[in-house]
């Protein structure tokens, strides 16, 4: 299964999984949660105690007014779900290419007098 790995600080990387759970859980390292927060045929796999356990801010996500309404923590992947199946799929190519760019550039994130700063990471 062909997935797009988004990890904390770094651009999304393309990698090929067996689509086990137990392939899924090495990559989010622990319990996995499907969400789904875009309007394409994707799921977005996080580790589903990521914020209870600390892992690092990774990127937002953002309402259709461009307003931040969460952020995913530690390393996340994008995997396809075609409607009406219980099942994860292969990302096709237009997905790859659409949300490699969504999420090329890493975020900062700073608190700063009680208010969430979001600053895309240069290096």
């Amino acid at each position: 299964m062909k997935i797009l790995v988004i990890e904390p600080e770094k651009k999304p990387v393309v990698k090929e999984i067996d689509g086990s759970l137990d392939s899924m859980q090495k990559i989010v390292g622990g319990i996995i949660q499907a969400l789904y927060p875009f309007a394409e045929e994707v799921a977005c796999i996080c580790n589903d105690e990521g914020k209870l356990l600390g892992l690092p801010l990774n990127r937002e996500l953002r309402d259709d007014e461009g307003r931040c309404y969460d952020i995913l923590c530690g390393t996340f992947f994008l995997v396809g779900c075609p409607a009406n199946e219980d099942c994860f799929t292969s990302l096709t190519e237009q997905q790859i290419e659409q949300f490699s760019e969504y999420f090329a550039v890493p975020r900062v994130f700073l608190n700063v007098n009680g208010k969430l700063h979001i600053i895309p990471y240069i290096e």
